[in-house]
C-alpha cells in the first residue's frame, strides 16, 4: 500500500511540475473608460468599497496575489475573475444599457443582503473585504440612491429590461 501511496504522490508531483510550464491565461489589468465612477456618482467612501471588495473579480483591475503564477491556481483564478465580469465589470458599467446598469445595481443590493458579496473563499484569504454591517448599509443606501436617481432622470420604459439585455 505504502508504495502505491508514493507512486501516486510521485505522480502528482511530475503533474504538478509540469502543469508550471502550460501558458498561464492572460491577467486582468486593463483599464476601463467606462467605469461606474465616469457614468454615475460614486462617493469617495463607496469608491474605497468597491475598489477594496469588488474590483478583484468585478473590474479590469486584479490585484493578484504571489500565489496566482502557480498553475493551476492560475486557472482557478482566471476563471472565477472571467465568471465574476460576466455577471457585473464596474469597469465596463457604462457600456451597458441603462436598463441592465439599473438591474445591476438591484442584483448589487440582494446580493449584499443575503451576504452572497463579497464570496466567502474571497473573504477568507482578503480579510480586509469584509463587509461591516455600517459598509453594507454604506453600500446598500448608496445603490438605492442612484437607482431612485437613475428613475428621477431617464423614461421607465428604459429602466426596464427586454429580453436579449
Amino acid at each position: 500500500m505504502k508504495k502505491v501511496l508514493k507512486k501516486i504522490g510521485i505522480a502528482l508531483l511530475v503533474i504538478f511540475a509540469l502543469a508550471q510550464f502550460y501558458p498561464r491565461p492572460e491577467k486582468n489589468i486593463g483599464i476601463g473608460s467606462n467605469d461606474i465612477s465616469v457614468s454615475h456618482s460614486v462617493p469617495p467612501n463607496v469608491k474605497e468599497l468597491i475598489s477594496t471588495d469588488c474590483y478583484d473579480c468585478h473590474s479590469n483591475t486584479t490585484k493578484y496575489p504571489w500565489y496566482a503564477n502557480i498553475q493551476p491556481v492560475a486557472w482557478w483564478l482566471n476563471e472565477h475573475v472571467e465568471d465574476g465580469k460576466k455577471e457585473l465589470n464596474f469597469s465596463e458599467f457604462g457600456n451597458y444599457t441603462l436598463a441592465r446598469q439599473f438591474h445591476k445595481l438591484e442584483e448589487v443590493t440582494e446580493m449584499i443582503e443575503s451576504n452572497e458579496m463579497p464570496l466567502q473563499s474571497y473573504t477568507i484569504i482578503h480579510n480586509d473585504a469584509k463587509l461591516s454591517a455600517k459598509q453594507k448599509q454604506v453600500m446598500l443606501s448608496w445603490a438605492a440612491d442612484l437607482r431612485q436617481t437613475m428613475k428621477n432622470k431617464y423614461p421607465a420604459d428604459s429602466l426596464i429590461r427586454k429580453r436579449n439585455d
